[in-house]
């Protein structure tokens, strides 16, 4: 394991290193917190012991940091002034392990190796999933459709490449699964992949959010907290609903990808950051350049590779194979079939929530039909007596354009849901979306009196 270990004692530093040394261990041996914090920033540790009292920066304040720099380090805390109190701050914030001093050596060794043994047995697992898994056989991208498999190729064609990717599509189609594609099959994977939602309304607590704060930067600010983007340095972040994100956060977005760098809420120092961005976003972002709503510059910076999802009613023979999928996952051990007239009427059905909304009628009717060995029509939705909304039919002289008939068809299954729903939450979960999307439709079609 490569360790980080901070303690202002010197005899520590030096023999506690040279048993762990021995051991097999590469060590990093820092005197205070606050160049513990310095070599947080500038590399990777799989482990960190440090002592509680230490000069700049005590042990609990570095244990913070060093947890929201990696998430998953090993921390073991040692001190000559043991509590219980103290002892359990420390197992709250994170710790593996509190050990009082005066303590033997190949103690801590022995924790040392205990640990490294089961992150070796961790990632061997981890490897043997990634071997056994087929590439791209993930829930939200199974389909054989044309419009699907051009998708997998440019996955394919773009992934390991270091540059910003825009995934445009409607809600419920899957974008935060072909983020998580990219970063898995690419040069980072290594690295970690940090997400992102950008509809926070505030821009102070979005801010927060990806670029963290110095202590006393605003009131109840008492420690330093690291943000997003210091999170993701080495690997991806991903930034969901970047159409949401205020103008004013977009400018600081554009010297981020510009510059590299960003500075804390508080803080006057620009700090490095080494990561690749891919963004999201439910709307054509061009058409919120025009309204003034998303800056230029910033969707040329972010549009330098853009992969279009497709809805799930323009991804054609896909939605048998879906339905058949998530029957396969939900009731591995159960003999299910699927009536004639349901699969047509799931084929017919215009599905607004996309992927996500069909996962979700299926998980209804396992519920609902398993016991009979059948699923029919009317288990996988409420009241679902017609292949398609009222409202939404298209005679052959109807000139409308697609959108006005997407509409229509989704304003009446929102209107069908949310008569039959016992809640908001409940009519969210159906339709496969948030529930502040769901309040977002409803304002858009003028149901919010409904």
């Amino acid at each position: 394991m490569k360790i980080l270990l901070a303690d202002d004692e010197r005899g520590i530093r030096l023999t506690l290193s040279e048993d762990l040394e021995e051991a097999g261990h590469e060590v990093v041996a820092v005197e205070d917190g606050e160049l513990a914090m310095k070599e947080l920033t500038k590399q990777h540790f799989d482990c960190m012991i440090s002592d509680v009292v230490m000069p700049r920066v005590d042990g609990m304040s570095l244990l913070r940091f060093a947890r929201e720099k990696v998430p998953d380090i090993v921390a073991i805390m040692i001190t000559g002034n043991a509590t219980v109190e103290r002892a359990l701050e420390a197992m709250r914030l994170g710790a593996k392990d509190f050990v009082e001093k005066p303590f033997n050596n190949e103690k801590i060794v022995l924790l040392v190796n205990g640990y490294g043994e089961s992150q070796v047995t961790g990632r061997k697992y981890q490897q043997l999933v990634e071997e056994v898994t087929s590439e791209f056989k993930v829930d939200q991208m199974v389909g054989n459709s044309p419009q699907m498999k051009k998708l997998y190729s440019d996955i394919k064609t773009v992934a390991e490449s270091d540059f910003s990717v825009l995934i445009q599509g409607e809600n419920g189609t899957g974008k935060e699964v072909i983020a998580t594609v990219l970063h898995q099959h690419s040069a980072r994977v290594k690295g970690p992949l940090i997400k992102v939602g950008c509809h926070i309304a505030n821009v102070n607590l979005l801010e927060d959010e990806l670029f963290g704060h110095e202590p006393g930067a605003f009131t109840g600010a008492s420690s330093r907290r690291i943000g997003r983007f210091e999170q993701a340095d080495g690997g991806t972040i991903y930034l969901d609903d970047i159409d949401d994100m205020p103008i004013d956060t977009q400018a600081k977005l554009l010297r981020v990808l510009q510059e590299r760098e960003i500075e804390r809420l508080g803080g006057d120092k620009p700090l490095k950051v080494n990561i690749r961005v891919i963004a999201s976003t439910k709307v054509e972002l061009r058409d919120c350049v025009k309204e003034g709503k998303f800056r230029e510059d910033l969707y040329h910076r972010i549009n330098v590779i853009d992969l279009h999802v497709p809805p799930l009613r323009r991804r054609e023979g896909d939605i048998p194979v879906l339905v058949e999928h998530f029957v396969k996952r939900y009731a591995p051990d159960t003999e299910l079939t699927i009536a004639p007239e349901a699969m047509g009427a799931l084929v017919s059905y215009p599905w607004p929530g996309n992927v996500r909304e069909l996962q979700h009628s299926v998980q209804r009717a396992i519920a609902f039909g398993k016991a009979g060995g059948v699923l029919k029509k009317e288990h996988f939705l409420r009241d679902y007596s017609a292949e398609l909304p009222q409202g939404t039919e298209t005679p052959g002289d109807d000139r409308r354009p697609l959108k006005d008939v997407v509409s229509a068809a989704e304003t009446a299954h929102i209107k069908n849901i949310m008569s039959i729903a016992g809640s908001v939450e409940e009519a969210a979960n159906i339709l496969g979306i948030s529930r502040k999307n769901l309040w977002e439709k409803r304002k858009q079609y003028g149901l919010l009196d409904d």
